[in-house]
């Protein structure tokens, strides 16, 4: 996982929000201001006022000084290390990814939209008849990549794709995704495919 060495206080409260799990929405709700406002802090566009950092610096359970300074670093206490949990809210929060693919040495780009974790890795689903699935077979390797158009941050995972034959994996993403259960019924359930993605990096910007 990659993270700069200097980090603006707006990208320090994306990130501690994202791993507490809070939306701009609920965040604006428990300060008292308008989603547009937490939108421009995190963006370094506008800057929290005091009682505001106050509050924040509670809730993060982090010093002021560590979201005021740039070179201060995270520490055990203070982690903004990014977890796979976060990804996945990441993700589902922009209601969509693109995974890329390498297909005779060429790179390929398509959407996808059903993501799942288990909060110790992420999961991929699509179908054994589309070329996709041949491509992950061939090559695993892979870059997976999301934009928040509400935050204007993105997300870009770089790893591997490795088949997933855990039926309790595949459960969880089907309740997850009732149209799974619509398209892969009785005889088609053997072309569902579900991948586990073996994370080599992570960047938010």
């Amino acid at each position: 996982m990659v993270m700069g060495e200097k980090m603006t206080t707006g990208e320090k409260l994306a990130l501690l929000r994202e791993k507490k799990g809070i939306t701009q929405e609920k965040l604006s709700e428990i300060l008292n201001v308008s989603r547009q406002s937490v939108s421009r802090w995190e963006t370094n566009i506008s800057f929290p006022e005091t009682d505001k950092l106050i509050k924040l610096s509670k809730l993060f359970e982090c010093s002021i000084d560590f979201l005021l300074n740039e070179d201060m670093q995270e520490n055990e206490e203070n982690s903004i290390n990014i977890a796979i949990d976060d990804c996945y809210k990441f993700i589902r929060e922009c209601g969509y990814f693109f995974l890329a693919t390498l297909s005779e040495n060429q790179p390929k780009l398509r959407p996808f939209g059903m993501i799942y974790s288990d909060k110790k890795a992420l999961y991929i689903a699509t179908d054994k008849r589309k070329n996709v699935y041949s491509e992950l077979i061939t090559n695993p390797q892979i870059e997976m990549a999301s934009y928040n158009v509400n935050t204007r941050r993105w997300i870009r995972i770089r790893g591997k794709a490795e088949t997933e034959s855990s039926i309790l994996i595949k459960d969880e993403m089907i309740n997850h995704y009732p149209l799974l259960k619509q398209k892969f019924f009785n005889d088609t359930e053997i072309f569902l495919a579900i991948f586990k993605v073996i994370i080599d990096e992570i960047n938010i910007f």
